[in-house]
């Protein structure tokens, strides 16, 4: 392959205190949540609004925002639940003091009224925000793991922005793997890839009738493949969810063998993806009561990709951690989403596989949860990067449970915390004062319910976690 050398000088902004690269969930809640405290943010998103898979990839639902005792996602994400109530993205009459004793409660909500949210919190914040701008390069030294500045392409060229710290958000690690961080890719690494899926807008359901229906989803889903409707015979379709009072979305259509990675991959799993969202709004038109005038208004401009790459970090959460129900001195975070690990295939030990897992096994009950250690948003030695969202440290079954958008919100908002507070001290992110940064989440909101003092980073080689 022939290689080709820049000729032309790249011209440099001026310094920032950090640098976020992605506006999903977990880049929002960096960004804004270094910029409140002082710090010069720069945040890139490559789309043209913030939000991720809630906004451009139309997955407009959160659940599991309680253990059946408290509401487990505070801080920066219940701020922005809050106020989408309050501008009226949320359905009519909902009453969010109900929801600590309701067990993995959720909320559909409106993803337009999410976006312009969004842009309001980042600018109150003080947040220097580019749209339509992807990072590409990154000067970074492999040695000493520090992160001097990345290159960014937009619609006027090239720009060089040296920073103090940096977060990658991106979802697919790009900055991490860019800075040399050793990370690990799913179909490479794993013998599996989770297929994504291309979810869709839907309209004109009557909702009541359509509940009664749903009940019989699956016999539904084993006939409409007996009839032979399908293209491919998927047994694990989730369905239609409301979102606010008459839209809601459809999250059906697996883009088995998909590589997020790949740009052919990706462009053949778009294609694939809108002819099977329009196949299953007819199925479902055909099938379920409720249904039968719906719309598919429109499809994401964001594909929803579950797996693809995550870093090596200081701590790598695994299954077991979940299956204690483990909790972490230095957790910046609670939750206690199930496992969801989709099917891979259409075969029956796949079907099986996944109904014994998510829909019987590997849930928490009520009062249950496991903590996310702050070693997880830390590449392995890093000075001054970190990461949030679905390229955190975990294994498969971890990355199926905290890959969604409540930890994402999480996640990002203590990488963003912890970016601030390495800059006032000097300490380098794999060797943070943990217990510092506890009560500061603590003091912004975040549900931290660990009673003793962290001494140190939980490492995957020295573990000091608890089973709770």
């Amino acid at each position: 392959m022939k290689t080709w050398t820049l000729q032309r000088e790249i011209p440099c902004e001026s310094e920032y205190d950090l640098v976020v690269a992605g506006g999903g969930p977990s880049g929002v809640g960096a960004a804004v949540a270094a910029a409140r405290q002082g710090a010069k943010v720069l945040l890139v998103e490559a789309t043209g609004a913030l939000g991720g898979m809630g906004t451009s990839g139309l997955v407009s639902v959160w659940y599991s925002l309680s253990d059946g005792e408290r509401v487990l996602p505070k801080g920066l994400f219940w701020e922005i639940l809050t106020r989408l109530n309050e501008m009226g993205g949320l359905r009519a009459g909902t009453d969010l003091s109900t929801y600590d004793k309701k067990l993995a409660v959720g909320t559909g909500f409106s993803p337009e009224v999410l976006k312009r949210l969004l842009d309001r919190i980042v600018r109150e914040a003080g947040v220097d925000l580019l749209f339509c701008t992807r990072l590409i390069a990154a000067d970074a030294d492999k040695q000493t793991g520090r992160v001097a500045g990345v290159v960014i392409h937009h619609i006027e060229g090239l720009r060089y922005v040296p920073a103090k710290t940096f977060i990658d958000a991106t979802g697919d690690a790009v900055l991490a793997d860019l800075c040399g961080v050793p990370c690990r890719e799913a179909g490479r690494d794993t013998k599996h890839i989770m297929p994504p899926t291309l979810c869709g807008v839907v309209a004109n359901i009557d909702w009541e009738r359509y509940w009664e229906t749903v009940k019989h989803q699956d016999e539904l889903i084993a006939q409409g493949i007996k009839d032979g409707f399908f293209t491919q015979n998927d047994r694990h379709v989730p369905g239609l969810f409301r979102s606010v009072e008459t839209t809601g979305i459809q999250n059906a259509g697996h883009l088995f063998g998909t590589n997020a990675l790949k740009v052919k991959s990706l462009t053949e799993g778009y294609v694939k993806g809108r002819e099977l969202a329009a196949e299953y709004m007819a199925f479902f038109r055909t099938y379920f009561d409720g249904a039968e005038k719906a719309e598919l208004c429109a499809t994401g401009s964001l594909m929803g990709v579950r797996e693809s790459r995550s870093i090596v970090g200081e701590y790598e959460l695994c299954y077991d951690d979940f299956k204690a129900r483990r909790h972490f001195d230095d957790q910046i975070g609670v939750y206690n989403k199930a496992v969801d690990i989709h099917v891979y295939d259409l075969s029956d030990e796949q079907w099986q596989r996944y109904t014994s897992e998510y829909r019987v096994r590997d849930n928490c009950g009520v009062g249950e949860s496991y903590g996310l250690p702050y070693g997880i948003l830390v590449p392995k030695g890093s000075t001054n990067l970190w990461v949030g969202g679905r390229c955190v440290s975990a294994d498969v079954k971890m990355h199926g449970s905290i890959r969604d958008q409540p930890a994402a919100y999480i996640m990002g908002q203590a990488a963003g915390t912890a970016a601030v507070q390495s800059i006032a001290t000097g300490q380098p992110a794999c060797d943070l004062n943990v217990a510092t940064l506890v009560e500061t989440l603590r003091r912004q909101g975040a549900y931290l319910p660990q009673t003793g003092s962290p001494r140190r980073i939980t490492r995957s080689d020295v573990k000091t976690a608890v089973a709770g």
